[in-house]
């Protein structure tokens, strides 16, 4: 059973866009407390979502943390862009940056919390030494850029390993999932070491949010 309760991230694209305003609020109304902003640039994936002036016109509808993940090449050129918009979590990920460090330093010092993703083959070793500096770790369980991908298993033990990891270093990290994550696995996922998961379509598509939201909950304690 969890220590503490599981942030559950809904993946924003899985929603009806035509009725992005009241999602949002659907969310919020439902006990949501995060949502989670998928940024995709055509070159880091194929493909393209949306940006800041989108992201702005959100923030507007609603007091959700936004979780925004960059799924974009040189993501440096635009952190004060997203922590203007409104960002309140920038995660970047470690393989679309040459210079991680500093980019991560850059999100900090907005007032915005530092996070890095990994892809699945990427090895933890890539951010053993940034880990007291960031907010939270995203481990990808399915490669970026497509939603509806089955989970990749071997992901389950990196999550381990990464909590390990955390621990050894006595920072208080957060573990992210974003991936095939559903109501199968999430409990199996939380036991690994997961604090937050990122739930797309296997979120959406069971309304009303408030009961998928505690179902989620229930099945992650356990």
């Amino acid at each position: 059973m969890a220590a503490k309760e599981t942030i559950i991230s809904p993946s924003l694209l899985s929603c009806d866009f035509s009725r992005l305003a009241d999602e949002l609020k659907a969310l919020e109304e439902a006990g949501l407390k995060w949502v989670h902003l998928d940024v995709m640039d055509g070159k880091f994936v194929p493909n393209i979502t949306f940006g800041p002036p989108v992201i702005k016109s959100m923030r507007k509808e609603c007091n959700l943390f936004f979780d925004c993940h960059l799924m974009i090449e040189q993501p440096e050129r635009y952190i004060d862009e997203f922590a203007d918009a409104g960002a309140d979590l920038i995660c970047i990920h470690a393989e679309s940056t040459n210079h991680l460090e500093r980019v991560v330093a850059a999100i900090a010092e907005k007032g915005v919390k530092p996070a890095i993703a990994l892809n699945p083959a990427t090895p933890l070793e890539s951010i053993k030494y940034l880990i007291p500096q960031l907010y939270m770790v995203l481990i990808m369980s399915v490669n970026p850029g497509f939603g509806g991908q089955k989970y990749i298993p071997f992901c389950t033990q990196k999550v381990r390993d990464l909590k390990a990891m955390i621990k050894e270093q006595n920072a208080d990290t957060l573990i992210q999932l974003d991936g095939g994550v559903t109501m199968d696995n999430c409990r199996e996922l939380v036991e690994a070491g997961a604090d937050v998961l990122v739930s797309g379509s296997a979120f959406f598509k069971y309304p009303p949010y408030a009961e998928r939201h505690k179902l989620f909950l229930k099945t992650c304690a356990g």
